[in-house]
């Protein structure tokens, strides 16, 4: 298991420099953010003094060097157009946009395997009903689902706020009624997928030859199912768990923006129409960080509950 670790991490640190590499070389190619910060009026020589007051000047391998050295150290810089410190902007946003992924992402594991189990045991009527419930939620556009939401009940019943986000420490009622909304929009394909892998892991499972053998000596159902089947159908759905809370972050940042939530979603697509390098770097570094230590939860987990995956 400590190898399984150690290469995991190994490899999260090499996706780190990777991406962060990446998007410094290509928001290198965007126009010059000078003019964008002093505007249109200015001068050859105003454009160029701004260049070399950012420190554009340079070579952008050194350039992102010196950013990774400081990044090391917890210091992201500051913003070129704003003037506030990144680590600080990010912070006042990511609890929001945590917030919208991780209850989207356990929404999607309750229901997702709560109807894949139900449909893998029950079959028949109930497996095909899922089943059309998932090609569903997979069809179905996730802003369509926001307007339809948002319309109910928002505008009609007026029982939801259709935006804005409340801080959870101020008012905990407040704030689940803010995430209800686009929580549902961005879920209902996660749903769908982990309902439809976790009911293809059971069946797979319950067809097995020890399964029977099990259930030929008496045991009881309750105990085959939850102790032997689910241990190892377990491992796919996390999977499929981890997946989709990589697109529910990605769909997040969108999502804040229909919902007026101040996540990093506002905070990235801002930045990027004015070439704030800094701000831009650092909301892709958190977000890969996220992403890079759910996966490692995830994995994990998995090893955990199979010991194969912890020996490859």
């Amino acid at each position: 298991m400590i190898g399984f670790l150690a290469r995991r991490v190994l490899s999260a640190v090499v996706l780190l420099l990777v991406v962060s590499a990446l998007t410094f070389f290509l928001m290198d190619l965007l126009p010059d953010p000078g003019q964008g910060i002093l505007g249109v009026s200015a001068t050859p020589e105003q454009l160029a003094a701004k260049k070399a007051g950012l420190g554009l000047d340079r070579p952008v391998v050194v350039r992102w060097l010196d950013w990774l050295g400081a990044a090391v150290r917890g210091d992201l810089g500051t913003s070129w157009t704003t003037g506030l410190d990144v680590s600080d902007s990010i912070g006042t946003k990511l609890p929001v946009t945590l917030s919208l992924t991780l209850t989207a992402t356990l929404v999607c594991a309750l229901l997702g395997i709560g109807l894949g189990l139900f449909a893998a045991i029950r079959r028949g009527v109930v497996d095909r009903c899922v089943h059309i419930l998932a090609v569903a939620g997979f069809a179905v556009p996730g802003l369509w689902v926001g307007i339809l939401l948002v319309t109910l009940f928002a505008v009609r019943l007026e029982v939801l706020p259709a935006t804005g986000y409340v801080p959870f420490a101020e008012s905990p009622g407040d704030w689940a009624r803010s995430l209800v909304l686009p929580v549902a929009t961005i879920a209902v394909a996660g749903v769908a997928a982990i309902a439809q892998q976790t009911r293809n892991a059971v069946a797979e499972v319950l067809e097995r030859d020890y399964i029977r053998t099990l259930r030929s000596r008496g045991l009881p159902a309750r105990r085959v199912l939850f102790v032997h089947v689910l241990r190892n159908a377990t491992p796919p759905a996390l999977t499929v768990v981890g997946l989709q809370f990589i697109g529910l972050l990605g769909g997040a940042l969108v999502i804040e923006q229909i919902f007026a939530l101040p996540g990093l979603g506002s905070l990235a697509i801002g930045a990027t129409s004015q070439s704030d390098v800094p701000t831009v770097q650092g909301v892709v570094l958190v977000s890969v960080c996220v992403v890079v230590t759910v996966n490692l939860v995830v994995d994990l987990a998995t090893g955990a509950l199979d010991p194969k995956v912890g020996m490859r």
